[in-house]
């Protein structure tokens, strides 16, 4: 229980309680403020001796909240602008800034912090405190600094109101506004934990915000993992031995039972004020925030996770809004997935995941990455890999399974093209279910994986959506979405949206349903199936079968999959975590080929879940169509989408479409759906047809550059056989590693 004592201000403790002169004699040399004291905080609090910093621009609360944080905690409270600066000048920060102007002020306030020192107290910077490097590594040393991040709007609408005479920079030519966008730069270099706080929010609350987050940050056992087929009782087992956390899981890829990692306690909810504090901020501002809540520091630190999300999204995507939401008609928008490298949406994780992979593995072992993928992926993967340090790529390789007769000639002469010193491509003479599963047995192999560690120091690990970091970068595509259409204005915020994706694996699906869950107000989530309907039947049925069915090939062919992998952690989530019973259910998938959900667990998914399905022939009617009224062009997948969309949605709220890839990718696909009567069947022919069409979005410029260099180009191909691949596997380990 927290004690609660009457804050005062130092500068008031000092006049009662110690002589003035004494405060500037402790002013003229380092002050130990936490000595003042000895406070309950030092010995029972989260912190021991260490410091609550609180950071943030002008305005954002810091002093208010500083004050009912050190209530909480009986604990000193300094604030650096009245209790350091005005008794170490012995006049006003404004006067001082007045006399001195803004250049050397920052030199004379860093000067202060630099002889200041504290221990078990409530710190409250100034606004410009984090503008100097030397007094900030200084102060940091013994502190959590937190920052209070606060829209720029609702930081200008409360400073209208107060004095301006104290903001440092703040001058003719030079708005306020521009100040505050200068100075975020600043304020993220140094934090270690972030607390979003809106316009409305009251400063208790957000003093219990910051308590909170300091308590996540010093408690890394609370986000531990579990697999999806682990009972009760083993997880009470393992709690007393062996936890596995965001940087096990991420490099470790599959459980040993065969099952998915999921997070023990779920997904971290935000308020409906955090969500609207971010409906200003860019996408890669947003996908910070949402990436923080979801990682912890401890496995990734915030300063360095805002630096991998950077090199992710930075340069790489030709869109600066990364996942742009354009209206096509009516009440539909479409999300536009495919502005990375590689024009699918498997480049918002794959862009981002070898970084964090790179991040989290020991350096004292080598990794190949497996992966199987049914068209998108496999380049996504390969590119993100390629693009990793020298020095880790000498560590880190990648090999790319793909169904040899079962992707788009332009999405195997993308794999083919993205091939680099370690990352290949490898065709399989079968479909992508066989290469999945065919991955998920290598993994469970601990014969031969216990092999390649022994004989060559390799691990495995996975870089499909089986492995956890590839499912949150999609969240954030999702939730950014929805907020792009509250600051467009089609919107409030709370308003209902539906959300309709091109589903194979799951994955895309069950990151909209977790946006859903942190707190974006989706109502319905709409699975779009092609010919291989398999998830459609089941969403309606309850009964999953894949007795009799063979893979159909399609228009659409990165959702021409029958065993969905993700699905297994969403019936995991609706059956309260219940291990037994998804470990049955996908031991008789995979036995017996068919399984049938429990009636109650049925309605539970049908709350969430409605589904249809759209043959080739509506599917190029869809793109022809679409053309024709706007001048877009839909690929092949995003026009099963639109088709079910078209039939499934009510029109009683807006509905978005995943746009999942560039047409450009399938280009004979849409040459016949544009109705042209002979197709050339080079890739590359085929793309320079459809700029002829000076159509909307325009080609991709990253899957044109690719084929340019492709030309016929080499890969490995291999007969459908699990012992064949990992025959292959050693020998790649052998060249690369060895």
């Amino acid at each position: 229980m927290f004690h609660i004592f009457q804050y005062q201000p130092l500068r008031l403790v000092a006049q009662n309680s110690l002589s003035s002169l004494f405060l500037k004699l402790m002013l003229s040399r380092p002050v130990a403020f936490g000595q003042i004291r000895k406070s309950w905080f030092s010995s029972h609090s989260l912190l021991g001796k260490k410091n609550i910093i609180l950071m943030g621009p002008p305005g954002a609360g810091k002093t208010t909240t500083g004050r009912i944080v050190g209530q909480k905690l009986d604990c000193p409270v300094i604030d650096i602008d009245d209790d350091v600066l005005e008794t170490t000048w012995n006049m006003s920060v404004s006067k001082k800034l007045q006399d001195v102007g803004y250049e050397e002020f920052l030199e004379e306030e860093g000067k202060a912090l630099l002889k200041f020192s504290a221990s078990g107290s409530v710190i409250s910077l100034s606004g410009s405190n984090p503008m100097h490097a030397a007094s900030m590594q200084h102060i940091k040393k013994n502190g959590i600094v937190v920052y209070l991040d606060v829209p720029t709007t609702v930081i200008m609408s409360r400073l209208k109101s107060k004095a301006m005479d104290r903001i440092v920079g703040l001058s003719p030519g030079i708005s306020l506004k521009d100040i505050l966008q200068f100075r975020k730069q600043f304020y993220k270099r140094w934090f270690d934990i972030r607390v979003l706080c809106g316009g409305d929010v009251a400063a208790e609350v957000v003093a219990q915000k910051v308590l909170d987050a300091v308590k996540r940050y010093q408690d890394s056992e609370l986000e531990t993992f579990i697999s999806t087929r682990s009972s009760r009782s083993e997880r009470s087992m393992e709690e007393n031995t062996h936890k596995l956390y965001f940087s096990d899981v991420v490099t470790q890829g599959l459980a040993l039972d065969g099952g998915l990692f999921v997070p023990e306690r779920g997904l971290p909810k935000f308020t409906a004020e955090e969500w609207q504090g971010l409906i200003e901020a860019t996408y890669i501002e947003r996908a910070q925030v949402i990436l923080e809540r979801c990682i912890h520091p401890a496995d990734i630190p915030a300063c360095k996770l805002a630096e991998i999300i950077e090199v992710a999204y930075g340069e790489n995507f030709s869109c600066s809004k990364v996942a742009p939401v354009r209206h096509l008609a009516g009440n539909q928008f479409l999300l536009e997935l495919f502005h990375g490298p590689t024009a699918s949406f498997k480049d918002f994780a794959l862009q981002l995941v070898p970084h964090l992979f790179s991040y989290c593995i020991p350096r004292s072992c080598n990794y190949l990455i497996l992966v199987a993928t049914s068209g998108d992926t496999g380049s996504a993967v390969l590119d993100g890999f390629s693009r990793l340090h020298d020095t880790d790529k000498q560590r880190i390789a990648v090999v790319n399974f793909f169904p040899e007769d079962g992707v788009s000639p332009i999405q195997k002469s993308q794999m083919i093209g993205c091939q680099k010193e370690n990352a290949w491509s490898v065709g399989v003479k079968s479909d992508f279910d066989f290469c999945q599963t065919a991955i998920k047995q290598i993994f469970t192999n601990s014969d031969f994986t216990g092999f390649l560690t022994v004989e060559y120091g390799t691990a495995l690990a996975a870089a499909n959506s089986i492995n956890w970091a590839r499912l949150l970068p999609q969240i954030v595509y999702h939730a950014s979405a929805y907020l792009d259409l509250v600051y467009q204005g089609i919107i409030s915020f709370g308003s209902p949206v539906d959300i309709c994706i091109p589903t194979g694996n799951f994955g895309n699906m069950l990151a909209a349903f977790y946006a859903k869950m942190m707190g974006i107000p989706i109502r319905k989530c709409i699975c779009a199936s092609n010919e291989n309907n398999v998830l459609t039947d089941f969403i309606r049925t309850g009964f999953y079968d894949l007795r009799g069915r063979k893979l159909i090939s399609s228009f659409s062919p990165a959702v021409d999959i029958l065993k969905s992998s993700n699905l297994e952690r969403y019936l995991h989530l609706i059956a309260n975590e219940d291990g037994q019973l998804v470990t049955q259910l996908f031991n008789q998938l995979e036995n017996q080929g068919h399984f049938q959900l429990r009636k109650d667990l049925l309605g539970k998914l049908q709350q969430d879940l409605v589904a249809g399905w759209c043959s080739g022939e509506d599917c190029l009617a869809a793109i022809h169509s679409v053309y024709s009224t706007t001048g877009y062009i839909l690929d092949t997948h995003t026009a099963v989408a639109k088709v079910v969309a078209d039939r499934l949605q009510d029109r009683t709220c807006p509905i978005i479409i995943s746009s999942t890839a560039h047409y450009s990718k399938f280009a004979p696909a849409i040459l016949r759906a544009l109705r042209i009567a002979e197709i050339n069947q080079n890739p590359l022919s085929q793309l320079h047809l459809l700029s002829s069409y000076s159509a909307l979005p325009p080609i991709h410029w990253g899957l044109l550059e690719t084929l340019k260099k492709t030309g016929n180009g080499d890969h490995q191909v291999c007969a459908a056989d699990v012992s064949v691949l990992m025959s292959h596997i050693e020998t790649l380990i052998q060249n690369h590693f060895m």
